[in-house]
């Protein structure tokens, strides 16, 4: 059975942060996920999480400078510092509520980024990588990796699923897994249900959207029934994350998870 996560920066912000997760409880979901913690004391959202049932099965290491445009640190030359502290700081969070999945952000190369300055955010993103997947393994976590389309987040360093699997092999760490969007995928490349075959092996999460305007699932380009048989079909026994924004209020919006037992 497909198991659904409700993303709480996404979705229920009709509610202070702290009270989206009893909204998302009552609302049949058994799971949450959302961008950023650290507004917020880990043991504050621990009450939050116990209060209202619900298990933590993602968030993302800080990014940097939010607020200034910065989408995360991993690929940055001259950040590892600030890379390393994250890991640090996203692992005491994780510890506390039990998350057993962190995502790093890749972070955006330059506007005029040439191929030397290309091959140095790798170089950069590997070697930062491959620590964070030691403190992770020492921490009994995972870390993730996502493409993200470049239309919503131009610049992205990491935009397409055969370079994801590449930076996979060439870390080389069991616990280092795909984030695999389906939104993000459907924007930047399409044939959805083959991306999902011939990567099934290393997907560690998968989140949801309707394409082109990130609304709910059940409008736009994608068949999401389908997919959705696949993953069952395949064995799939993770979370998926609805990471989507509400075209309207959230509760207005979710008779499209019924079928999937997403039911108050």
């Amino acid at each position: 059975m497909i198991r659904l996560a409700a993303n709480l920066t996404m979705l229920f912000n009709e509610h202070d942060f702290l009270d989206r997760f009893a909204a998302a409880a009552e609302s049949g979901f058994r799971g949450v996920e959302y961008l950023f913690p650290y507004a917020h004391s880990p043991e504050d959202i621990k009450a939050a999480l116990d209060e209202a049932g619900l298990a933590q099965v993602l968030f993302n290491l800080p990014p940097g400078d939010w607020e200034a445009g910065e989408r995360g640190l991993a690929s940055l030359p001259g950040r590892e510092g600030e890379f390393r502290d994250s890991v640090i700081e996203a692992l005491r969070y994780a510890e506390v509520l039990d998350c057993p999945r962190v995502h790093a952000m890749a972070g955006l190369l330059p506007p005029d980024a040439d191929e030397a300055t290309r091959a140095a955010h790798h170089s950069t993103y590997i070697a930062n990588l491959r620590f964070a997947v030691g403190e992770a393994a020492r921490a009994g976590r995972e870390l993730l990796i996502e493409p993200i389309n470049t239309r919503d987040m131009p610049g992205f360093f990491l935009s397409r699923q055969a370079q994801a699997m590449a930076v996979l092999e060439a870390v080389g760490a069991d616990n280092l897994r795909l984030q695999f969007d389906l939104y993000h995928c459907q924007i930047m490349e399409g044939d959805l249900i083959r991306h999902l075959e011939r990567q099934f092996d290393r997907i560690g999460h998968v989140q949801i959207a309707g394409v082109p305007q990130r609304h709910e699932p059940d409008v736009g380009e994608v068949h999401y029934p389908a997919i959705f048989d696949r993953l069952e079909s395949l064995g799939y026994d993770g979370w998926v994350g609805c990471e989507y924004r509400p075209a309207a209020g959230t509760l207005d919006g979710l008779g499209w998870g019924r079928q999937l037992g997403l039911n108050p």
